[in-house]
């Protein structure tokens, strides 16, 4: 049964896929040889208007070939001209299709940070760069001991990124953690939460700087899997019987806006007690989502 679930799936997936990013494609190039920036500007809404139908489309296949229910808490009163800071912790890559399932259509259309190796993705990778995705080189410390000059690389990166974002309606994703949660990675660390992993401040910190005044709050989600931590594949098979998410709505604290992480140490050391602090606000959210029982 999986099998043909997969096999009907997958060819509707791709067709959606080519369909949407051809036009996607040649819309951005055009963008790139317009010679006025107002023109240039044009082209946003077009290119986000054919996103959102690519995420619609996917939206649909969930609703009608799996039987999983998202359950949606806390504050929905969202604005789709809004300019949002969006964090959430990471378990799978169905956390990706949960938040664009909960937020398509509802805030400005979700910028993921993506590794520079995600570019070569065939299709996807073209097709995330034309939406202006920032790709990221997520240097090892090890890497940049090595050669102190990429410490900068991603700073840079974020900035460019995030000038882009000033004038445009924008939701900004940051998956807080670095990295996919796992039982192994949360004992390595020594992690002080149940169901995190320790978060790190300095992607958060480096946004909230270089997007000042044009970010209007934070949406603080937290998603939760009562029956286990799942695939793809178990999303396709219809094996997650229910999604919980919930949802905060935060103001930016004005004293952590603009101020310079990389070298003030005593702001940084404010910087990661807030986070520390939003991180065990959270943890606790995740245990009351897990709790059996309806919520």
């Amino acid at each position: 049964m999986l099998a043909l679930r997969l096999a009907l799936l997958f060819p509707l997936i791709a067709l959606s896929t080519c369909v949407h990013v051809v036009p996607l494609l040649v819309l951005a190039l055009l963008k790139v040889l317009l010679p006025l920036p107002r023109l240039r500007a044009a082209c946003n809404p077009l290119l986000t208007g054919i996103a959102a139908s690519w995420i619609g489309f996917n939206n649909g296949l969930w609703n009608a070939f799996t039987r999983t229910r998202l359950t949606l808490l806390g504050d929905t009163d969202l604005q789709m001209d809004g300019h949002y800071l969006v964090l959430a912790n990471h378990q799978s890559w169905v956390d990706i299709l949960v938040l664009q399932k909960v937020f398509n259509r509802r805030i400005p259309l979700l910028r993921f940070f993506l590794k520079r190796q995600l570019f070569w993705v065939p299709l996807l990778g073209m097709a995330w760069w034309a939406l202006d995705f920032p790709f990221m080189g997520r240097y090892t410390p090890k890497q940049i001991a090595r050669n102190p000059a990429l410490a900068g690389r991603d700073i840079a990166a974020t900035r460019r990124a995030c000038a882009k974002f000033r004038d445009i309606p924008v939701a900004v994703m940051n998956f807080v953690e670095g990295t996919r949660y796992s039982a192994s990675k949360h004992a390595k660390q020594g992690s002080p939460y149940r169901h995190l992993l320790k978060p790190k401040s300095g992607g958060v910190a480096f946004v909230l700087d270089a997007m000042g005044e044009g970010l209007h709050g934070i949406l603080d989600v937290t998603i939760a899997y009562p029956g286990g931590q799942p695939t793809l594949v178990d999303l396709l098979g219809n094996r997650i019987p229910e999604v919980r998410v919930r949802i905060r709505q935060r103001p930016i604290p004005a004293e952590l806006a603009g101020g310079d992480y990389q070298n003030d140490r005593a702001f940084r050391v404010r910087f990661q007690q807030w986070m520390n602090g939003l991180w065990r606000e959270k943890d606790d959210d995740l245990a009351a989502l897990l709790a059996p029982g309806e919520v």
